[in-house]
């Protein structure tokens, strides 16, 4: 993979714009093809060197052309090849089309595969592209390979897996090995497609890094890169006072947990002072489980309102533990025109009435919500019901809706901007599926706006920052110890 792409996503439409792109420039469609054909074979010799035979299963595309000149060149090598194909070949049209007249190799319907023990599958019958459910011939190829539990290397993709969305059409391969070209596609990153594609592999086939970069939209993945600049507002050489003072809102004595999680993790994530507060009936639990925490004593919007003429506290976490609820509306609006990390029961108190909400997140703070997809539901109900949209979309267009910051949770968060900047995360283990995971990024997010970073880059770190402290921690991990491994920021 090139240096310069290692954090690009393409959609599947952007790539065939590139693709065209680069032909446009006079690059050789056909040498692109061969390429990517060169590629993947040279990663089944790579990883399959044991293998008896290996088996291509060709589709009536561009694919399908990428795994002749595999086909072609693994025979080459003195490998033992069988050939299958979806459809009519003659049909094939273009570079497709002459890769399989210079495949040496006889090609059988694919109906005619019967797995072998030693086989080896390369499945280059859909890639990134597909957009509909699996012809009923391939799903059923695909149910006899995963009974055979035959190893396979996807071209591209595994087939069935949509490049757009991630989400599955009809059945898609499971993959141990997926080789795909210049750019990761979103199908590769967003769930379930990420765990079909097992390791991957991104190949250079010769399209210049600039045309990729000038055709991909405002997708990314999810690394230092997106952020990293704006990193120095968190010096840990600064003072205490420079590197802000996180506010975090807290429930009754009953519900207090998950606020103090919160505070803790913006302690530990860099905020310089951070004040728990709560009704006065929670001081005092608060109190025995805290030390560098500040407490302070807010019951009531009154109270809220007096706290907020102190300019010092310049960040705020409302939603864990809080209670659902008008006191929440209340203080939530309240805060809107600062920096607010809007979690929990804090989104979920709008559940019937979001107008307010959007209306004051527009007025200029920077709002940032991090729903789940249970509150994602509740809080953008016609965005979630809309199933042509992928997760991505789904958090590109609640953005735009709310004017907010959207930290769309899960083994895919994605983090997207009302602009329409949108990154998606890899980073995160299973084992941040925990309780008070989400509380504790919660209070990153908090100690980076205290600390001065824009709302969408204070987000896209603090999800990257959770994860790598969720690889830190471990498979035994809790919340607890979540916070204790945090990193420092590259």
């Amino acid at each position: 993979m090139l240096d310069a792409l290692r954090d690009v996503l393409v959609t599947p439409a952007e790539m065939t714009a590139i693709d065209d792109a680069a032909v446009a420039s006079g690059i050789d469609s056909f040498a692109l093809m061969r390429s990517a054909g060169m590629a993947v074979s040279a990663g089944a010799l790579r990883r399959f060197p044991q293998a008896l035979r290996f088996v291509v299963l060709c589709g009536p595309g561009n694919n399908g052309g990428d795994g002749y000149v595999a086909a072609s060149a693994l025979a080459d090598g003195g490998a033992d090849v069988a050939v299958f194909a979806l459809g009519n070949p003659e049909m094939l049209k273009g570079d497709a089309a002459r890769a399989l007249g210079a495949c040496p190799l006889a090609v059988l319907p694919l109906a005619a595969y019967q797995p072998q023990p030693g086989d080896v599958v390369i499945d280059a019958l859909f890639g990134a592209g597909l957009a509909r459910d699996l012809p009923e011939q391939a799903q059923r190829t695909i149910a006899q390979v995963s009974e055979s539990e035959i190893p396979v290397i996807a071209v591209d993709l595994p087939s069935g897996v949509d490049g757009h969305t991630g989400e599955i059409r009809g059945a898609s391969f499971t993959a141990v090995h997926t080789v795909t070209f210049m750019a990761q596609k979103p199908g590769h990153v967003l769930m379930p497609g990420r765990v079909r594609c097992g390791t991957l592999e991104v190949f250079d086939i010769g399209i210049p890094a600039r045309l990729v970069r000038e055709g991909a939209g405002d997708l990314r993945l999810n690394t230092p890169v997106t952020w990293g600049l704006h990193a120095i507002a968190l010096d840990p050489a600064a003072h205490k006072y420079r590197r802000g003072h996180l506010g975090v809102l807290s429930g009754g004595s009953l519900s207090t947990g998950a606020a103090r999680l919160s505070a803790t993790a913006g302690l530990a994530a860099g905020a310089g002072l951070v004040t728990l507060a709560s009704p006065a009936e929670a001081l005092a639990v608060n109190a025995s489980h805290l030390t560098a925490v500040m407490l302070k004593e807010i019951k009531s919007t009154e109270d809220l309102a007096a706290w907020l003429k102190d300019k010092r506290v310049n960040a705020f976490v409302l939603g864990p533990g809080f209670g659902i609820g008008k006191k929440a509306r209340d203080f939530a609006l309240m805060l809107c025109d600062r920096r607010l990390v809007l979690d929990a029961d804090g989104m979920t108190s709008f559940e019937k009435d979001r107008t307010e909400l959007f209306e004051r997140a527009a007025s200029g703070g920077q709002l940032v919500m991090t729903p789940h997809e249970g509150e994602f539901a509740r809080l953008f109900p016609e965005i979630a019901a809309d199933a042509a949209l992928s997760k991505i979309e789904k958090a590109q267009a609640a953005a735009r809706m709310s004017d907010a910051v959207i930290v769309y949770k899960g083994p895919d968060t994605v983090v997207a901007a009302p602009s329409g900047r949108a990154v998606v995360n890899a980073n995160a283990p299973p084992s941040l599926a925990t309780a008070g995971s989400g509380d504790v990024l919660a209070g990153i997010i908090g100690a980076h706006l205290a600390q001065g970073m824009p709302a969408f880059e204070a987000a896209a770190a603090a999800v990257w920052r959770h994860g790598e402290a969720g690889t830190r921690a471990g498979r035994g991990m809790t919340a607890e110890t979540l916070i204790d491994c945090i990193p420092p920021l590259p």
